[in-house]
């Protein structure tokens, strides 16, 4: 049965780029950008910590991002907004803490209230949007996640991106000389790719579907190659377990896997001469998809790797090919930071700094809400050596059952030695009650595996951190100070997703021009059937052409669609 479900994989696979090359544009455009606008190239792998030789990891086996990190700068003290995808994401491509406009639960798109998405304001734009108004063609594949989106192509704005979701879509489809911005998702690495295929699943039909496709499209490597479990170094808040073995040696295999892929996106990117004006950064979405890490606030679950390689023609000054930058970086500062090397105006909503110009920071925050069908509330704040991690439900402990993580056998040996008393103390922590405040040394103990909340020897320390974290959450807004319930009902008035309203058009001195009346909206138009654009001021338009334009305001349905002839 899986080998036959393999071949429909493969002949889809081999059939349906082919269909989708058929309407791509003949032309294509390679070479280096108009003088004074990188590109930019995001490589996000999903679900993974710092299992990199470059940064130390003795048992990876990485060279391509090995090599990456040779020619390029490695920033070892980055840090998402979340321990999770879809909330990380959010915060990502807003440059927002997710709690700030609605995107800190688990996903919007599911869960015990059924679907909606985050409303940001109306002034809030994705930060590639931006980059796209400015010229940049921008491109990604599949992956969204963005909580005013599902997860996969197609069901964000239109106006993010010039193109989603096909295998092919790359820089080779900008206009010559154009700056390109485009974001590769690496889905090898994620949590599920460590599940034991079509094993423990809850007797559903989706679930065996989901599991099937996991199957069926995930590489498959090699028991034992090219990490053995004889070499995996099994932490102390793990028990010493076959399963766990197995478990962290499917995921350091997958990530060898994900490196070849990395490998081949910069060997294509070399082959088109776009390597000298390229910024290219390789980092994940989150922490290590294994228990304690991904969902969690410890660092292993919001500290991810990340290599920077700089172009000689956009190298800041100071900054050495294989160095190190120390600073603490935040995924909200990806926005202000890509804008400003591309030359953009950043908007004064951006919650981040420009990790390569500013001062660097004193401190970085992450936040915890409900992780699928469990509830929770943490909130966390980390300097260069402490971290503060307070909780709203101190008895809510982050090792809870959960449907989607027990399917890992690794957590099945857990639960069972859980209630047999047979984990240490250190590992039965994760399964007890956090409290409502932590706070570790991050120096003397990097698992933060000993709260110091209450020694009165770091009184001053824990006041200090309290305090970061209080002046954070004056500055930041925070939705979660009322319930999920009470803020969909506010996104979605009588329970019904707000539409966006169509775009006037308009044509005045061989110019079209659009509006929208509802605030906020982003507009989009094409020709003659062609591929959708970005409005963004008059354009030019030769007569006779037909016009299409729509409007859609993040979180909301887009708008219906007009269609006019230019005089």
């Amino acid at each position: 049965m899986l080998i036959f479900l393999r071949i429909i994989f493969c002949f889809l696979l081999t059939v349906l780029p082919a269909v989708a090359m058929a309407e791509s544009p003949s032309s294509t455009s390679v070479g280096r950008t108009s003088a004074g606008h990188p590109n930019i190239l995001i490589l996000m792998a999903e679900d993974m910590s710092a299992r990199v030789g470059a940064f130390g990891d003795e048992v990876a086996v990485t060279p391509n991002i090995d090599q990456l990190a040779k020619q390029g700068v490695r920033y070892p003290n980055t840090f998402t907004a979340a321990g999770v995808c879809a909330p990380s994401r959010a915060a990502h491509i807003m440059g927002m803490h997710q709690i700030s406009f609605g995107g800190q639960h688990m996903r919007t798109s599911g869960g015990p209230l059924g679907g909606y998405k985050a409303v940001p304001p109306p002034n809030v734009k994705a930060y590639p949007e931006l980059l796209r108004a400015a010229g940049y063609y921008t491109w990604t594949d599949r992956k969204l996640d963005y909580q005013f989106s599902s997860v996969f192509s197609g069901s964000g704005p239109f106006t993010i991106w010039d193109r989603d979701g096909a295998a092919e879509d790359d820089w080779r489809n900008r206009q010559p000389g154009q700056p390109f911005y485009g974001l590769v998702n690496f889905n090898v690495t994620h949590e599920s790719g460590v599940f034991t295929p079509l094993g423990h699943w809850p007797n559903s039909f989706t679930h065996f579907v989901m599991q099937v496709m996991r199957a069926i499209t995930l590489p498959s490597v090699p028991e034992g190659e090219p990490v053995k479990p004889s070499q995996v170094i099994v932490p102390p808040y793990y028990p010493d377990t076959a399963a766990v073995r197995s478990d962290m040696v499917r995921h350091y295999n997958n990530i060898t896997v994900m490196d070849e892929q990395v490998g081949e996106v910069l060997a294509q990117l070399e082959a088109d001469g776009l390597a000298d004006s390229t910024i290219v950064i390789w980092t994940t979405d989150h922490g290590d998809g294994l228990p304690r890490a991904k969902r969690d606030l410890f660092d292993l679950g919001i500290k991810v790797p990340m290599v920077i390689r700089w172009p000689e023609a956009f190298r800041p000054e100071g900054v050495a090919a294989n160095g190190i930058d120390t600073r603490m970086v935040s995924f909200v500062d990806f926005a202000p930071t890509l804008l400003k090397l591309a030359g953009v105006v950043t908007p004064k909503y951006l919650q981040g700094q420009d990790f390569v110009n500013d001062e660097p920071r004193e401190f970085i925050y992450a936040s915890r809400d409900r992780i699928d069908e469990v509830p929770d509330r943490q909130r966390a704040v980390r300097d260069n050596r402490y971290k503060y991690i307070r909780s709203w439900l101190p008895e809510q402990p982050g090792g809870h059952h959960l449907a989607y993580r027990d399917n890992m056998d690794m957590m099945t040996d857990m639960w069972e030695m859980l209630e047999a008393g047979q984990l240490s103390f250190v590992q039965r922590q994760w399964f007890e009650a956090p409290g409502e405040e932590r706070l570790f040394d991050l120096q003397e103990d990097p698992f933060e595996l000993n709260n110091l909340a209450a020694d009165p020897a770091y009184r001053n320390t824990l006041e200090r951190m309290r305090a970061a974290l209080v002046d954070w959450q004056s500055e930041v807004e925070d939705w979660s100070e009322q319930s999920e319930a009470e803020m969909v009902a506010g996104f979605q008035p009588n329970g019904e997703v707000q539409q966006t309203q169509a775009p006037t058009i308009a044509f005045r001195y061989g110019q079209l021009l659009l509006t929208c009346a509802t605030e906020g909206a982003s507009l989009g138009y094409r020709i003659n059937g062609g591929e959708w654009r970005l409005y963004n001021g008059p354009v030019a338009i030769a007569a006779s052409v037909e016009i299409e334009a729509k409007a859609v305001r993040y979180g909301w349905d887009e708008s219906d669609s007009l269609t006019q002839t230019a005089p």
